[in-house]
């Protein structure tokens, strides 16, 4: 399994799909009910091709992650081949970038000895979706890149 098998919720939400896939294995639904009582294995194998196809499919159309912590913002852009970065941090323990105190801050303080910004570049060529699927596993969120399009246009202006 590349990734991570689907919740309970997420298969459901995604059965229709799941039915078209058990339909392309040649799977109905009276073999699919009898894989379930009696080849438990067989049925969660089946569940994690799926799984993998359905995170697969979302992470390949993934263009940036947003990772907050107290005291660090980790911004991606994920291209096909490399994964961009910025990180802003503080210094200041009294900090807490989960708030919107903390933002507000951030915005008032980005161009002060109390902030860095560090960019970084990383090639992915072998495996940009596991790589991704990595971030988002450890909190990263899925995001339009709003914030990242602007931190990276303040950079070039100042």
């Amino acid at each position: 399994m590349k990734y991570t098998r689907l919740t309970k919720e997420q298969l459901e939400e995604l059965h229709p799909e799941f039915i078209t896939f058990l339909a392309t294995q040649t799977i109905d639904k009276k073999e699919w009910e009898d894989l379930k009582t009696n080849k438990p294995e067989i049925a969660l194998q089946e569940i994690d091709v799926f799984s993998d196809l359905i995170w697969d499919k979302a992470i390949t159309n993934v263009r940036f992650i947003d990772h907050f912590s107290k005291n660090h913002i980790f911004l991606f852009k994920c291209h096909d081949a490399l994964l961009e970065s910025l990180i802003v941090q503080t210094s200041n323990e009294d900090i807490d970038f989960f708030t919107t105190e903390g933002l507000e801050w951030l915005g008032n303080n980005l161009f002060t000895d109390a902030v860095t910004i560090q960019t970084g570049k990383k090639e992915v060529a072998e495996n940009r979706n596991k790589e991704v699927f990595n971030i988002i596993e450890n909190g990263g969120i899925i995001s339009k890149g709003e914030l990242y399009i602007k931190l990276i246009a303040l950079i070039k202006v100042s």
